[in-house]
């Protein structure tokens, strides 16, 4: 079935108003009215009741207001006192556990923090003192979650819990006061997996999303009862719209594209803006089956606030197979853009970019062009991707660098042996390596956006995909490679980067920033760090060791004239697996404070790690041998047969003591040659072909990563040690 490029055509004039737009990328319904402008001015933050009301002394959800814009007016730590900030008190509220992870933001409601811990439990914490006023122990099992929701006006605070479960929990105590359970996959009336998604509050109504996964909708609840109130679904059902940009693929072929980040709110114009997830049906990298542009995949939504009506929407990437959805929370700005006053949401970005949109039709302000990409019929590409004019923010291809030098060399350096590629390069068997990764560029971390400066700030990260159709999920961050990142600032009214500071870690998994008026932007690290910006320019002010990795935003809240900072250090596995730092601390800070930083935990690991564990050279059956091409068997032989696997190499992690000679053995039952390409030293290059070795002695201590020419997913590591193992 060819896709209706009459109804989903992909170019039009950026400033064309809602009534002429009907793009393939920001696809309006045509002649509806958005402006429904029944909403009450806002008193304050907690009230929830406009987009945009900045925190003051309290900071209501997860991402300070409807807005996501995680700003705060509060401004009495500036850059003139902010290095007489101090912690103030700390809560193990889980009694000190190291293990687990928590991707949960705090929110602060009246001087109480309420925070849901890496077991699935919420606890409410006295803002001032730090003691806990109540906890909630979930009966439900662990889940992982991101943020609760505060209805004041209601006197609830919301959470989820699993087997499907919204609970309601009264503020002040902590009791259960309802709890609803919605069907599971099989069950009619199944909306998706309702688990870790932070929960929105506006007007008695609650906003869910649903895991990533094979299916799930953006729905609304009512606020005093869990009932669903409307749905919407990133997959539409056959006949409905969007369905024809998915070919003649059947209906199980169609899944993904769920909404598995919170969205923003405009009660002024009557619109809920939802970002949807890349398609997962079969593999995210095959396209083969399903000809189109998939939709919703990778869009932005606006649905009514009400009836969740479909108002208009805008893809971001057309027909995935790079796992590249853009599916961080929008954030919503009202700025000046060629001295119009405009109202648009800005949504980004694995990709790297900002695509900033008028918020009442979609139409893109400061213009986005299709641009022509290289095609791959196997694939059933899309011709052209959607490319802000001003361009991206990080690098878009991987660089190509002599194996020595300057190590590790830029954050898009390419690893031996690999085809080379940049964004939206088309893959079939053979890997393609392409930046940024499905990683990031941005991935969920929440963005900030500042009205002081028009700046909207994202952590990201520098880490490089290999893609094919041997990656089933989301494809490969290639073993050994390094994984960095950074803070990027971009003006809103012209979508050109302001300042970028590179950091020594990943930043792009949850590592939210908060901005004050004060023009301060604190992040957090997975190394424990927390940090304070300028957000003009982006220079370290300040920063504090916290005990465990941090993958949530700080906030910022007032008790009795005072403006405290607090951070949850609840440890993370993304992307650095078990080598960050767990760990259950709440801390709070303000100006005096004196209790002294945590214990500086190991820092995480930021190559990216082979697989299996290290094995003692020396104790192997072959003794210091590596075999190419072949999978470890468990007695720590080789497999019979030869390999492309990532762990295609026995061992995949040897590890010796300094002047010890590694022999490198491509197997006499290989078909193929065979290297071993140390990276990024280059100290030894083999290409063997099937029978033949190579020896190499190591007289100094350190990591040695190499990899295979033959296909470069498998991948191996020496450790040198200075003694004996």
């Amino acid at each position: 079935m060819e896709t209706n490029l009459m109804k989903y055509p992909v170019h039009f004039k950026p400033l064309l108003l809602a009534a002429s737009i009907c793009s393939a990328f920001a696809l309006t319904a045509c002649g509806s009215d958005a402006e429904h402008g029944t909403e009450k001015p806002s008193t304050g933050a907690v009230d929830l009741a406009e987009c945009c009301t900045p925190g003051d002394a309290n900071f209501p959800k997860v991402g300070g207001n409807l807005g996501n814009q995680n700003y705060s007016t509060l401004a009495a730590v500036t850059s003139a006192n902010v290095s007489q900030l101090g912690a103030t008190w700390l809560n193990r509220i889980e009694g000190g556990i190291t293990t687990g992870t928590n991707q949960s933001t705090p929110v602060v409601v009246d001087g109480v923090i309420f925070i849901e811990s890496a077991l699935g439990n919420l606890i409410a914490v006295d803002g001032k003192t730090g003691v806990t006023k109540w906890r909630w122990e979930t009966p439900h099992g662990v889940i992982t979650r991101r943020g609760v929701a505060v209805a004041k006006d209601l006197g609830l605070v919301y959470t989820l819990a699993g087997g499907n479960r919204l609970v309601a929990l009264d503020m002040a105590s902590g009791a259960v006061k309802w709890t609803k359970q919605y069907p599971g996959r099989d069950e009619a009336g199944f909306v998706g997996g309702v688990q870790k998604v932070a929960l929105v509050y506006h007007d008695k109504r609650l906003y869910i999303g649903t895991n990533d996964g094979s299916r799930g909708a953006a729905f609304s609840a009512d606020a005093e009862t869990g009932e669903v109130l409307t749905t919407f679904w990133g997959v539409p059902d056959i006949g409905e719209r969007g369905a024809d940009t998915w070919g003649d693929a059947p209906m199980e072929k169609r899944t993904g594209a769920t909404p598995w980040i919170h969205p923003a709110v405009d009660p002024e114009l009557g619109m809920v803006y939802w970002t949807f997830g890349n398609v997962r049906g079969g593999s995210s990298q095959d396209g083969s089956s399903r000809p189109g542009m998939n939709l919703f995949a990778n869009s932005i939504v606006a649905l009514d606030l009400k009836t969740g009506e479909y108002k208009w929407h805008f893809q971001s990437v057309h027909h995935d197979i790079w796992d590249m959805d853009n599916v961080m929370s929008p954030v919503l700005a009202d700025v000046k853009i060629a001295g119009v006053d405009r109202k648009v949401v800005i949504y980004g970005s694995k990709t790297g970019m900002f695509y900033i949109l008028d918020r009442k039709d979609g139409s893109a302000p400061l213009g986005i062009d299709e641009v022509p990409v290289k095609q791959d019929a196997r694939q059933a590409t899309w011709p052209t991707q959607p490319m802000p004019r001003q361009g991206a923010w990080t690098e878009t291809c991987v660089v190509d660098s002599p194996l020595g030098g300057a190590i590790p060399g830029a954050p898009n350096r390419a690893i031996p042996n690999y085809k080379l590629g940049c964004l939206f390069d088309p893959h079939w068997d053979e890997p393609v390596l392409s930046f940024p990764g499905h990683g990031g560029g941005a991935n969920w971390a929440h963005m900030s956006f500042s009205p002081d400066t028009s700046l909207v700030y994202t952590g990201y990260g520098n880490v490089g995909a290999a893609h094919s159709l041997s990656e089933a999920s989301n494809g490969l961050r290639p073993p050994g490679t390094y994984m960095t990142g950074g803070v990027v600032a971009v003006d809103v009214k012209t979508n050109i980067v302001k300042w970028n500071k590179p950091l020594p870690y990943s930043v792009a998994h949850g590592n939210g920033i908060l901005t004050t008026a004060s023009n301060l932007l604190l992040i957090g690290q997975p190394d424990g760090n927390l940090l304070i910006m300028d957000a003009r320019d982006g220079n370290e002010l300040w920063r504090f060791q916290t005990g465990a990795a941090i993958s949530a935003s700080p906030i910022t809240y007032e008790i009795d004239g005072e403006q405290y900072f607090a951070a949850y250090a609840g440890g993370t596995s993304i992307p650095y697996g078990d080598s960050a730092p767990r760990g259950d601390y709440l801390w709070a800070f303000k100006v005096g404070g004196q209790l002294p930083p945590a214990a500086t935990p190991k820092p995480p690991v930021v190559r990216r790690p082979v697989s299996g564990s290290a094995v003692d050279g020396a104790a192997l059956p072959t003794p210091n041998t590596v075999f190419l091409g072949r999978v470890q068997n468990r007695d720590n032989t080789p497999g019979a047969e030869e390999s492309t696997a990532v762990n295609a190499m026995t061992p995949t992690w040897m590890q010796v003591p300094v002047n010890t000679t590694v022999t490198f053995t491509n197997p006499e039952g290989n078909a193929n040659i065979h290297c071993a390409s140390q990276f990024f030293e280059g100290v030894f290059n083999f290409k063997l072909a099937p029978g033949e070795s190579a020896q190499y002695t190591f007289t100094q201590a350190g990591e040695y990563f190499y990899n295979d020419c033959h296909s470069p997913r498998p991948t191996g590591k020496i450790v040198v040690t200075q003694g004996a193992n």
